[in-house]
């Protein structure tokens, strides 16, 4: 398998998990120091940080997850063992936009080491 599709397995494993609401699936592909950084999160002001620990509790206690998504991947970019993902994702309550950073990791695995997350309700684009 090249680096590439390593890549998009990794992506891939990222989103499913988040839909499954899979930690074990996020767990393996997280790197330790994953962040999400997003604007606006959840109608709060300004820039919300989100580490690994609070990103995966958050998941785990239904706060988000656990819903189905359309991934569509529109930039992927791999030098050596770096990578940027820009994925678009629709849910039925949500469209999503990501900008994601992975690492190949010391085990030889891409990991997701940061996520800018923009995400937009469909109630809103509604009004």
């Amino acid at each position: 398998m090249t680096s590439t599709e390593k890549v998009k397995q990794a992506i891939t494993h990222f989103v499913e998990g988040g839909d499954l609401s899979d930690l074990e699936i996020l767990n393996k592909v997280l790197h330790p120091d994953f962040c999400v950084a997003s604007y606006g999160f959840m109608g709060t002001s300004g820039v919300t940080l989100i580490d690994k620990h609070q990103y995966l509790a958050n998941i785990r206690d239904g706060i988000f997850g656990g819903m189905a998504r359309k991934m569509t991947i529109e930039i992927m970019d791999v030098s050596e063992n770096i990578a940027m993902v820009k994925l678009r994702l629709e849910s039925s309550e949500n469209d999503f936009v990501f900008y994601n950073s992975l690492v190949l990791d010391i085990d030889n695995e891409w990991k997701l080491i940061h996520n800018l997350a923009v995400v937009k309700s469909k109630k809103d684009l509604s009004t």
